[in-house]
């Protein structure tokens, strides 16, 4: 196992641990670890993160369920019209080249960094009359992303339902933690039959964002969620300035030698 294979592994469990902790975030490291670390053809990349995400999210969301925090009325404003964007997403995807998607996944990151420096809501907003279509419009947007480039969208969402919605960090974080479940299954089905994946690699860094994310929901009432935060912000920033910089030698570019069913010695999804 080299270097890079190791830190990648341990960043696996930073990923559950972040999305226990602020319901949304480790997400949006996935796809990096995947295509740097492990040297992950993008393409592949993208619906290997939404099973590894989506999967972790159900896990962290029945825990905070258990503690009474997740709020299905809530979610069904936004679910909706995420579920029908991630499909889109991940429709698009596929007939993009893996450098247009990791352009815009680096602009994700560093776009999703910004707010995050800035004081957030630590406690409930007022709650308010959001109109309908506003909703619409941001759960297909995030959707969208979710499908198109394998992120969660909960640095999108906490926000969103602690502003819009007027819910408390703790039920923002469990609400959050079901849309990413529900929008990575419904990104994922668009790729179904139609890329390969790498299931040992999978499965392992599956069940280490697991062990993270029990670890993580753990921490929720005892960790100061500003600045987590604002130190993870810093990270997105520098992983956005690195997958720019890298973005023009892809790992694809280094396995067109093969097809991916030789390279990663798994079966097409599906």
């Amino acid at each position: 196992m080299s270097a890079a294979e190791l830190a990648g592994y341990g960043l696996a469990v930073l990923v559950g641990i972040l999305l226990g902790c602020l319901g949304g975030g480790g997400a949006i490291l996935t796809v990096p670890i995947l295509v740097y670390a492990f040297e992950v053809p993008v393409r592949q990349a993208v619906p290997m993160s939404l099973m590894v995400v989506g999967l972790v999210s159900v896990v962290g969301m029945l825990r905070h369920a258990r503690a009474g925090q997740l709020r299905a009325a809530a979610a069904l404003n936004f679910g909706p019209f995420a579920i029908v964007g991630a499909y889109l997403g991940s429709f698009v995807a596929l007939r993009v080249s893996g450098r247009l998607q990791l352009t815009v996944f680096a602009v994700t990151l560093l776009a999703a960094a910004l707010p995050m420096l800035r004081p957030g809501p630590t406690t409930a907003a007022p709650r308010r009359h959001t109109p309908v279509p506003a909703l619409a419009l941001l759960g297909a947007a995030v959707g969208f992303l979710t499908g198109f480039i394998g992120v969660g969208g909960g640095f999108l969402y906490v926000p969103a339902l602690v502003l819009l919605l007027g819910l408390d960090m703790k039920a923002a974080v469990a609400t959050s933690l079901a849309l990413i479940s529900l929008t990575c299954a419904a990104g994922l089905v668009g790729y179904l039959g139609k890329v390969a994946l790498d299931w040992p690699l999978l499965l392992s860094f599956t069940g280490l964002a697991l062990v993270g994310v029990t670890v993580g929901t753990s921490l929720v009432p005892f960790v100061p969620q500003r600045a987590l935060r604002r130190c993870f912000a810093v990270l997105l920033l520098l992983m956005g300035t690195y997958v720019l910089i890298r973005g023009e030698r892809r790992p694809e570019e280094r396995s067109t030698a093969a097809p991916p069913e030789s390279k990663q010695g798994a079966p097409v999804i599906g």
